[in-house]
């Protein structure tokens, strides 16, 4: 598969070094543009084989699946830029913008007398850079064939699930907004290693080798949270001291509210 990637900012850049480090894409049919040079530049250092342009059209032109990963606003501008450089019938057009949905991109897309083509809405996280994201694949007009290959692509680049459209924004709430709950999470246990004597470098090393240790003994008995908790709470021990502090604080209903915030728009 060729793919091209429409807009090198954060998650575009991101896309396109996972899909480099991985094998289901060879670097060769990886089109990344934008209209300045510099982010695309630095790609081009890390993944030389990666095509880069300045020239929407040039990537969109190139490529089997063609992914926009612009700004919210910028979106109409590049669909109207790029759809008669683009074969409806051979291509599929691919959104990761957050907010967009199939009826509102196929607005854009229409042109006089000629079908609409597959559309997906792709919506992975910045992790994605290291193989690691959790990303959500809703469709529209696609095959089954293709939602499997992009599942076997992204879930190179992490875990991918293929989802309903209703469920894309909760998918981000959980997952794209959600790694940066992780990581306030991750920043409010550091500075509380900190207050307990830990140097701030060795606090954070502590906290993120624990959350990986939490991840990986659930992944590996496919276990509840709660049963694990259970295994190192002791009746008037200091664990079940510390959770029951932090719920007194609200801990999971900050959570539960984070997340129910960052679904209105």
């Amino acid at each position: 598969m060729k793919i091209a990637i429409i807009g090198a900012g954060n998650m575009g850049s991101a896309l396109a070094r996972g899909l480099a480090r991985g094998t289901k894409v060879a670097a060769e049919n990886i089109w990344l543009s934008n209209p300045s040079f510099g982010k695309l530049a630095a790609v081009k250092n890390e993944f030389p084989a990666v095509n880069v342009t300045t020239d929407n059209c040039e990537a969109a032109s190139a490529a089997d699946l063609i992914i926009l990963a612009v700004k919210p606003y910028k979106v109409q501008q590049v669909v109207e830029e790029i759809k008669n450089c683009v074969d409806y019938s051979t291509q599929a057009i691919a959104s990761m913008v957050g907010g967009l949905g199939v009826a509102q991109l196929d607005e854009w897309l229409k042109k006089e007398a000629v079908p609409l083509p597959p559309v997906y809405l792709i919506i992975p996280n910045t992790a994605i850079a290291t193989m690691s994201s959790m990303t959500f694949i809703a469709s529209a007009r696609s095959t089954e064939a293709m939602d499997a290959a992009l599942l076997d692509i992204f879930n190179e680049l992490g875990e991918a699930m293929l989802v309903e459209e209703r469920l894309v924004a909760a998918g981000t709430s959980l997952a794209s907004c959600g790694i940066a709950f992780a990581m306030r999470y991750i920043r409010a246990a550091m500075v509380g290693g900190v207050e307990l004597g830990f140097r701030p470098d060795d606090a954070q090393r502590i906290v993120m080798q624990t959350m990986k240790g939490a991840v990986d003994v659930l992944s590996a008995g496919n276990a509840h949270p709660e049963a694990e908790i259970d295994k190192v709470t002791t009746p008037g021990g200091l664990t079940i001291k510390g959770l029951n502090a932090m719920e007194a604080a609200g801990f999971t209903n900050s959570v539960i509210e984070g997340l129910r915030a960052s679904l209105k728009k």
